[in-house]
């Protein structure tokens, strides 16, 4: 995050330039604070940075994001087996999130949930670390404008890479979390990354900005080498024991499920095609003859923005 008082003259006058442009769009937050983390992602370039803040007010609009927090709630599959929560403040007054990334059967996960349900999720999600940061600030009345996430890839392992679904699922929520809340992040520690990481990073790579990539912490399972970066930076009381803090739930239990969960496998009692398909008036049943000529043609009426086919085998 950029100090407004540390801007060379060019990037003030770029800052003055976008905020003219953009007086007249609706935004929730109109502050230079937050209209800098657009340029910040742009290089300061003001027609890039407008263009993305575009996309995004209609992505907004599209996904109900200004009402998620209060409209939405996430399922059961979702409380209990997708893995992030807030578990502390880091020494610069960011909250922090956990998450037990390589635990979480993103596959499971996903054929669990209709694309309405997981649209609303991610957006729920995203507006979630925002509300984090907010309320920091009404506590502290200081200008705190990021966040610190510490992302573990402890049990990560090939059959979670070699899922289309679960790496499509992946690299949608980064792509919308970084296209949609700039420069939200300060630092991002990934902990106990196995070899494989670097082929999923390599996926990833493309969507982050230049400027994010300082502040992308990466270790393998060696604790002597992660605990210390986290605690230089999370006072101990801030970081779960489970991860080499003091911070427990209020039984004890290290890995404070009080705050965030360990994610798991799925059970398949919670997957959509137990419950079966639930026919609509628009629907028709075609019998297709195997071969070269077993085409046919179908029209389906959308009533979900953003909606998805896919083969889930």
């Amino acid at each position: 995050m950029a100090d407004l008082k540390l801007l060379n003259d060019e990037q003030k006058a770029n800052l003055n330039k976008f905020r003219n442009i953009v007086k007249d769009f609706k935004l929730k937050d109109s502050s230079d604070e937050y209209l800098l983390k657009w340029l910040i992602v742009q290089d300061f370039n003001v027609t890039r940075a407008e263009n993305m803040l575009r996309q995004s007010l209609e992505w907004r609009r599209v996904r109900e994001a200004d009402d998620i927090l209060d409209t939405y709630t996430p399922i059961e599959v979702m409380r209990k087996y997708f893995s992030i929560g807030q578990v502390g403040i880091d020494k610069f007054g960011c909250p922090v999130f956990a998450c037990s990334f390589g635990r979480i059967d993103i596959k499971g996960i996903r054929l669990c949930l209709t694309n309405k349900e997981y649209n609303n999720f991610v957006t729920w999600l995203l507006e979630t670390f925002v509300l984090s940061v907010q309320k920091e600030i009404e506590r502290t009345g200081k200008l705190t404008l990021q966040m610190v996430f510490i992302l573990d890839f402890e049990h990560f392992s090939m059959k979670q890479l070699a899922s289309k679904l679960a790496v499509e699922t992946i690299l949608d929520i980064v792509k919308h979390f970084l296209a949609n809340y700039p420069d939200l992040f300060r630092r991002a520690f990934v902990i106990n990354a196995p070899r494989i990481f670097s082929v999923l990073f390599a996926m990833i790579k493309p969507l982050i900005p230049a400027t994010d990539f300082p502040k992308i912490k990466i270790f393998a399972a060696n604790k002597s080498e992660w605990l210390p970066a986290l605690l230089e930076e999370i006072d101990a009381d801030q970081l779960p024991s489970f991860y080499g803090g003091t911070l427990t739930d209020p039984d004890g239990n290290p890995k404070c499920p009080s705050k965030f969960n360990m994610g798991g496998e799925v059970p398949h009692t919670y997957y959509l095609s137990n419950n079966g398909p639930i026919a609509k008036n628009y629907m028709e049943t075609v019998n297709i003859m195997a071969g070269v000529s077993g085409k046919k043609k179908f029209k389906f009426k959308v009533d979900v923005p953003e909606s998805v086919m896919r083969s889930l085998k």
